[in-house]
């Protein structure tokens, strides 16, 4: 981690029910957002430039975002055992949920009424992902080449349309050259 957290790391315990929270209660998305806010801005166990970091790290990872994220997060705090705790953790009691709602959407999937709750979730979600983005955003207008290869990256995938897995076996390479440069200065 880059800089220290204001707050000793959580035990195994505290971080597994943290996680566990995160996947009961984040329902529609916007799963990072919900992570930034428990352990940058609530519990204070990481600064927000280890977050986006690490959430850099899983986006440009294989694989799904917010389970990377979860690794690299209980990792960073406790290792591979807080590692693994933060995976079941955000994981299990979803899957659950997601069974249980499953039969339930088959029998009122039908319903009016249960297409606008699903509406109002999938707008909340976007609002957190926006949100992050722009913390990220912000974050990175600060270095004229983080800035260019958030803006590259946005201009290829976002308004070109280019698939993402070529975009970023470029633009990559070309953030790691810029990062080291900037930590060679």
């Amino acid at each position: 981690m880059t800089e220290t957290a204001a707050l000793p790391p959580p035990t195994l315990t505290t971080l597994f029910s943290a996680f566990l929270n995160i996947g009961l209660t984040s329902f529609g998305g916007g799963l990072s957002g919900w992570m930034h806010r428990e352990f940058v801005g609530r519990r204070g166990w990481m600064s927000e430039a280890d977050f986006l970091s690490g959430l850099a790290m899983a986006q440009a990872m294989p694989g799904v975002n917010v389970v990377n994220l979860a690794i690299w997060i209980g990792f960073a705090l406790r290792g591979s055992a807080g590692a693994a705790l933060a995976v079941t953790g955000v994981l299990a009691a979803p899957i659950v949920v997601i069974i249980l709602i499953g039969f339930v959407y088959g029998r009122y999937g039908g319903l009016t009424s249960v297409h606008a709750v699903l509406a109002g979730v999938t707008a909340a979600a976007v609002g957190l992902s926006l949100t992050l983005g722009w913390r990220a955003a912000r974050r990175a207008s600060g270095d004229l080449g983080s800035l260019a290869v958030l803006i590259a990256t946005f201009a290829t995938v976002g308004l070109m349309r280019l698939p993402m897995l070529p975009v970023v076996a470029v633009l990559v390479p070309v953030s790691l050259m810029l990062a080291f440069r900037r930590g060679a200065r």
